[in-house]
């Protein structure tokens, strides 16, 4: 089914009001599973100051915020880093990629990965880096998309119930 009522757009400030969505949003994805850097329980605090943490960087113009809207509110998300070191000024990486449960399976990821390249594209980036889960589905999914997979790292990092996960390296080429 596609989602035909989501709209995404991109954040230049990221009020307080956002900030509680995005928070409700990524507490969502770490119940549901996803390893984004955060254990479960994920307090809201914690959330909070990751979004604030964020929000310094979007302001900053280091990092592009994309969410995606639907009726509920904010039920997607992506960001660009591009604060990147001097010798790298043409590439940005692919950050917290994240879709809440409520939206999932109807096509918003590839609609938010299809906006992020665009606004690499638009900000002079060619080239664009993420790492995903081995196997899981945001790795499934950019493949899909054409990104190109570089290779895995064994027991990287943790899922938010404490198991050991491998990641997957991944590139795309705008150029």
């Amino acid at each position: 089914m596609a989602l035909s009522n989501s709209t995404i757009r991109g954040l230049i400030e990221v009020e307080e009001a956002q900030i509680d969505e995005l928070s409700n949003l990524l507490i969502d994805c770490v119940e549901g599973g996803a390893s984004v850097s955060f254990m479960r329980p994920l307090a809201r605090d914690r959330a909070v100051d990751f979004w604030r943490r964020v929000a310094t960087a979007v302001s900053m113009r280091q990092r592009v915020l994309l969410v995606a809207e639907d009726g509920g509110g904010i039920c997607g998300t992506v960001q660009l880093i591009l604060d990147m070191p001097e010798n790298q000024p043409h590439r940005a990486e692919v950050a917290k990629m994240l879709v809440h449960r409520r939206a999932r399976r109807r096509g918003l990821g590839a609609m938010l990965m299809r906006a992020a390249e665009q606004a690499a594209r638009d900000h002079g980036r060619s080239l664009l880096v993420l790492d995903a889960v081995s196997g899981g589905d945001g790795a499934r999914l950019y493949e899909r998309l054409g990104w190109r997979r570089v290779g895995d790292i064994p027991n990287f990092a943790l899922m938010p119930d404490g198991a050991p996960c491998s990641t997957t390296y991944y590139y795309r080429d705008l150029s």
